[in-house]
């Protein structure tokens, strides 16, 4: 599987004037070179690794900085110290916000507002209390809402070879006669991928990489100065296809770089969405003619390590400027493959610790400007949280379920193949079951899509797509790699994933065909998809389904269409 090529050195003799730096929080620089050599393709591997609570998987999001400035609130979620959103009254001006903040927080100092923001970000001592600072904004009548800064994480017939032997996926959702349908498979549609960023350009790295100690004590010695080569997955931007991406941005590293991948989950998702498809190579994706725009939220472990960010993952302030920032440049469709459990009556009581009034303020702006959005359901559904119990409600996918215009999505796993009918997945022995073993399931999912599992199935029954091979990358993981040293982004390969955040790019790239097709206004786009969607479990909406897996067919042909 392994395969390996000498890196040419002669290639970093060049004027440092054509490289892009790009600095973190008060850290050392990340350097990337506009120069290397193309992406090692690899054909298929499994990655048990990535599925969610897998022992990897709880490793890999226990890689974290020293320095770590997470605190677990009262309501036992995660949140940023030394940070707090607060939306002041509009009617405002700066003296007066100043003033205000001054009142609850003599050393709190607020930031210069992002340019895609309508609320402020007050910093403070990380020793102090960022919910109880919260609390006392928001006891203020010129405070709309004010909250900690929440953590979030990663939630035709084609002629392409895996299509047929190992996407069983696609054809579930009805997706051949669609292309028939919409051949143009959202060619004039842009599709924000709001995740860890995405594999679009080819380069090369100069990092110096730092000490850190991961949660569990284990020690990561310091790599020090490091040529990294980096490379765009071909499949997404290959053979004259680089001008599909538009407008990307980077907002872990939040320095004008460009918002490259670190992690694979973001270039997965992208490639589900728009994959290059009857390109004779790989794997298919949903939409593959859209227009693709990277938007980083999410830092991964290299993130850390690199010095970008303080800790893996990302934050409410980070997703909600991610949000607004797609609606004000051009996105139509938004895509998010992330989530955070926390409280379950957010809807009645949003103001309260634990909520996210900044995120679904941003939904709301964007379905307002036209954009659709897809939300990951969460994958909780085995996981007893010590606050919140078994089955944590999904903050985000929660929002989407109130908001007209914004969709969460649950994950099937392979049992639907073969299921055929109004009535699907009932639990008979005929129509067994195709609900994922770890899909969050309550009255705030919305529809069904393929998500993938590993149980029964094994390999056969992960989502798979391009992404970068994990053999070098995660080689802070010792059952991967035996000795910690720098990884490479230029070996990728066709990586099967499960998760809701696999399930969801299926529903962002059929609604970006639908929006091709003409249907432009969010809501109906959610009414199109649920009232055409397959009923699965029992009849009608359910907590485990929603309404049903989605059919690009017959959402298609919902609009007259005759094929």
């Amino acid at each position: 599987m392994r395969r390996s090529r000498g890196f040419l050195l002669v290639l970093f003799t060049i004027l440092i004037s054509g490289a892009l730096i790009v600095r973190g929080q008060n850290v050392s620089p990340l350097v990337f070179l506009n120069v290397g050599l193309p992406a090692v393709n690899e054909d298929t591997i499994p990655d048990e690794t990535h599925r969610p609570q897998s022992p990897e998987a709880i490793r890999r999001a226990g890689i974290h900085a020293a320095n770590d400035l997470v605190r677990v609130g009262r309501t036992g979620r995660a949140f940023s110290a030394g940070r707090v959103i607060v939306k002041f009254s509009d009617a405002m001006n700066d003296a007066a916000r100043d003033t205000a903040v001054k009142s609850v927080v003599a050393n709190g100092v607020r930031q210069p507002r992002a340019a895609s923001a309508d609320f402020d970000v007050v910093t403070m001592d990380p020793a102090q209390d960022g919910e109880a600072i919260a609390a006392a904004f928001r006891a203020r009548s010129d405070v709309e809402y004010a909250q900690a800064s929440y953590r979030v994480h990663s939630t035709l017939v084609p002629n392409d070879p895996h299509y047929a032997d190992l996407q069983w996926n696609l054809p579930v959702l009805n997706l051949e006669s669609a292309w028939d349908i919409q051949p143009q498979a959202g060619s004039a549609i842009t599709v924000a991928v709001v995740d860890t960023g995405m594999a679009f350009q080819t380069g090369t790295l100069e990092v110096n990489i730092g000490a850190f100690v991961d949660e569990t004590g284990a020690s990561h010695p310091p790599l020090g100065h490091q040529l990294i080569p980096y490379a765009a997955a071909e499949q997404l931007v290959g053979a004259g296809h680089a001008n599909r991406i538009v407008a990307p941005h980077d907002f872990v590293w939040n320095n004008g770089g460009p918002p490259l991948d670190f992690d694979g989950h973001g270039t997965h998702v992208s490639g589900t969405i728009g994959q290059l498809t009857n390109d004779g190579i790989g794997t298919a994706g949903v939409a593959f003619n859209v227009k693709l725009m990277p938007v980083k939220v999410l830092a991964s472990d290299w993130d850390v390590a690199f010095g970008g960010a303080p800790f893996v993952g990302g934050t409410d302030e980070q997703v909600a400027l991610g949000v607004r920032y797609a609606a004000d440049n051009g996105a139509n469709v938004i895509n998010m493959s992330l989530g955070s459990s926390g409280p379950p009556n957010c809807g009645t009581k949003p103001n309260q610790d634990g909520c996210s009034p900044a995120v679904e303020s941003a939904i709301r702006y964007a379905v307002g400007k036209g954009c659709f959005i897809v939300i990951a359901g969460g994958n909780e559904a085995e996981v007893n949280d010590p606050d919140f119990g078994l089955n944590p409600t999904s903050v985000l996918a929660e929002i989407a379920s109130r908001v007209s215009g914004a969709v969460s999505v649950a994950a099937v796993d392979r049992n639907i193949v073969g299921q055929t009918g109004t009535r699907r997945c009932t639990g008979e022995a005929s129509l067994p079951d195709c609900h994922a073993y770890y899909s969050s399931f309550g009255p705030y999912i919305e529809l069904s899509a393929p998500g993938g599992s590993e149980r029964i199935f094994g390999r056969n029954g992960y989502i798979w797509q391009q992404t970068f091979d994990f053999n070098y990358t995660d080689t802070f993981l010792p059952n991967i790699s035996p000795t910690y040293g720098p990884p490479r982004f230029d070996v990728l390969a066709y990586v099967g994933y499960i998760g809701t955040s696999m399930a969801t790019p299926h529903v962002s790239g059929i609604a970006a065909m639908l929006m091709q097709q003409g249907i432009k206004d969010p809501a109906a786009i959610e009414e199109a998809l649920e009232k055409f969607a397959i009923d699965l479990g029992p009849a009608g909406r359910d907590d485990k389904y929603g309404f049903g897996l989605v059919d690009a067919r017959a959402v298609l042909r919902g609009l007259g269409l005759a094929r």
